[in-house]
C-alpha cells in the first residue's frame, strides 16, 4: 500500500485499495494511523465533510473497512514530523501468539493524539520491532489504569471485535466514587456522544443516546466515599464515568465529569489520579476457545488511598 503521509502532502485526491492487512479497522484509525503530523482534530473533519470517501461514499468514522475497499484521501496539510515513540514495555498479565494483555498505568494514553505524539501501541511497537501485527483491541481513557488486550493476529483483532460487539466479554472494573452509593444496582441510562467548542469528547445521558447498561455492588462505603465493583453490561464511552456521575457518586478524581471541588480537595492530600481501574477481564480466547480469568492488582496508589480512607 503506498505511504498515506506521502499521499496526503499532494495537491489532488489520492485514491487508495485497502489491503488485507487493515480488512476490518475503522476508518477513522486507519486514517489516524497513517497520516502522521494530521491533527485528529482535522481527521474527523474532512471524514465529517465528507472529503474522505470510500467506494465513492461517504462513510461514518466507525465504518468497518474490507479488503479490496478504494479510499479517497484528500489533499490535508501535515505538521511537522511527530517524534519518535520511546520504546516501551508494559507489565505483561497474559501473552501467546496472537493476544496480548498488558496492565496499563493512569496517566499513559493507549494511543498518540489530541496533543500526544505516542501512547502505549506505539511503545509496545516500538519496543518490539519485530512484532508483524500489534492493535488495540479496545481502549481504556488515559487515566484509567488495569488490563488493556492487544492482537498480534488480525484474525485474534477481527474476532475481539466481535465479542466485544456482542457482549461476550466480561469487564469489571474497581471504583472508588464520592459519597454513600444509594443508587440502583443496575443503572440504565442511554449515553449519548458530542464534541465540545474546544474538540474535546464528552458524554451525556440523553433520551435519544445509545443505550447503556451498568451493574454497581458495593463493597465498602462511609459517607464520604464508595468502593464499587462495577460491572460493565455496555461498552459506551465513559460509561461508568458518565453513569456514576449521572446516579450522583461521581469517580473520585474525574477531572471531566467529577466533583471538581473535591477533586481539589484531594489534589491537597496528594491524589491525583482517577479511581477507576480496569481489575478483570473474562472470555474465550478468540483463537483457541479457551476460557480466560485475567485479573490485575489493585495500583498501590489507589490501594493506600482505600486503605485510608476505607478501613
Amino acid at each position: 500500500m503506498n505511504d498515506l503521509s506521502k499521499a496526503a502532502g499532494r495537491p489532488k485526491a489520492t485514491w487508495l485499495e485497502v489491503g488485507e492487512e487493515a480488512a476490518a479497522q475503522r476508518i477513522d484509525n486507519f486514517l489516524l494511523r497513517h497520516l502522521k503530523g494530521v491533527p485528529k482534530s482535522h481527521v474527523y473533519q474532512v471524514l465529517r465533510s465528507g472529503q474522505v470517501r470510500v467506494n465513492s461514499g461517504r462513510v461514518k468514522p466507525d465504518y468497518r473497512l474490507q479488503a479490496g475497499d478504494r479510499v479517497r484521501l484528500p489533499p490535508v496539510r501535515i505538521a511537522a514530523r511527530p517524534p519518535a515513540a520511546r520504546p516501551a514495555e508494559l507489565p505483561v498479565i497474559y501473552e501467546d501468539p496472537g493476544l496480548l494483555v498488558v496492565d496499563k498505568p493512569s496517566g499513559v494514553a493507549v494511543h498518540g493524539g489530541s496533543g500526544l505524539s505516542y501512547g502505549a501501541i506505539e511503545s509496545l511497537r516500538a519496543a518490539r520491532p519485530g512484532a508483524k501485527f500489534l492493535e488495540l483491541a479496545h481502549r481504556l481513557d488515559r487515566d484509567t489504569s488495569g488490563l488493556l488486550m492487544i492482537a498480534k493476529k488480525r484474525s485474534v483483532l477481527v474476532e475481539l471485535h466481535r465479542m466485544l460487539r456482542e457482549g461476550e466479554v466480561e469487564k469489571i472494573y474497581t471504583v472508588l466514587a464520592a459519597g454513600r452509593y444509594a443508587g440502583e444496582k443496575e443503572i440504565r441510562a442511554p449515553l449519548h456522544k458530542y464534541v465540545t467548542a474546544a474538540g474535546e469528547r464528552r458524554v451525556a445521558v440523553r433520551e435519544d443516546g445509545m443505550a447503556a447498561a451498568t451493574n454497581v455492588k458495593v463493597l465498602k462505603a462511609t459517607s464520604a466515599s464508595s468502593l464499587l465493583e462495577v460491572r460493565l453490561l455496555t461498552g459506551r464511552t465513559h460509561q461508568i464515568r458518565v453513569h456514576l456521575a449521572h446516579a450522583g457518586h461521581p469517580v473520585l478524581g474525574d477531572d471531566k465529569y467529577g466533583d471538581f471541588a473535591l477533586n481539589r480537595e484531594l489534589a491537597k492530600q496528594g491524589v491525583k489520579r482517577l479511581f477507576l481501574h480496569a481489575a478483570s477481564l473474562g472470555f474465550a480466547h478468540p483463537g483457541t476457545g479457551e476460557r480466560l480469568r485475567l485479573k490485575s492488582p489493585l495500583p498501590p496508589d489507589m490501594r493506600a488511598f482505600i486503605e485510608r480512607s476505607l478501613p
